[in-house]
């Protein structure tokens, strides 16, 4: 199983698409068009599938680092020059990026993540509705003959 997001990039994505395909028991283009179909209809689909496709693009731009790095350095002497080194701060950028955006997915999937528990009872909160106001807006009226009237505090008496 899929414990951390170090290892072969292409697992990355493809333990997590696997996992996402099993949760959902369908394949990923099938789920996409599901959720573009009815973006609303099941808020967690719609959110994995959102973080999948930037978790696949920053693969591609990791690729794309890596690629150019890689071509970099073939034509490299002995040492390895500012460009090129500036090339393999865009590899580990962009490793950094795909790496984060596993873990939201990887979060996305664990119904029992740190957060997560908070997080439903939140929502279910704002979809309550409400009988009233939460706060009380207006002062509670006195029973007749209480002292305390208005006159008495404008005149500088204590109520």
């Amino acid at each position: 199983m899929f414990d951390g997001i170090s290892g072969d990039a292409e697992d990355v994505v493809g333990v997590l698409t696997e996992r996402i395909e099993a949760r959902f028991a369908m394949d990923m283009d099938q789920l996409k068009a599901a959720v573009a179909a009815a973006p609303t209809a099941d808020p967690g689909a719609t959110d994995l599938v959102r973080w999948h496709g930037l978790l696949v693009e920053a693969q591609s731009g990791l690729d794309r680092a890596e690629d150019d790095l890689l071509a970099a350095l073939e034509t490299q002497p002995s040492e390895v020059d500012d460009p090129t080194m500036g090339l393999a701060h865009r590899v580990n950028a962009a490793v950094t990026v795909r790496d984060g955006r596993a873990m939201v997915v990887r979060w996305l999937l664990d119904p029992d993540a740190p957060g997560k528990k908070d997080l439903a009872a939140e929502r279910l909160a704002r979809l309550r509705p409400r009988s009233g106001p939460a706060v009380q807006t207006s002062a509670p009226r006195r029973p007749a003959g209480t002292p305390g009237s208005t006159s008495a505090w404008r005149a500088g008496r204590p109520v």
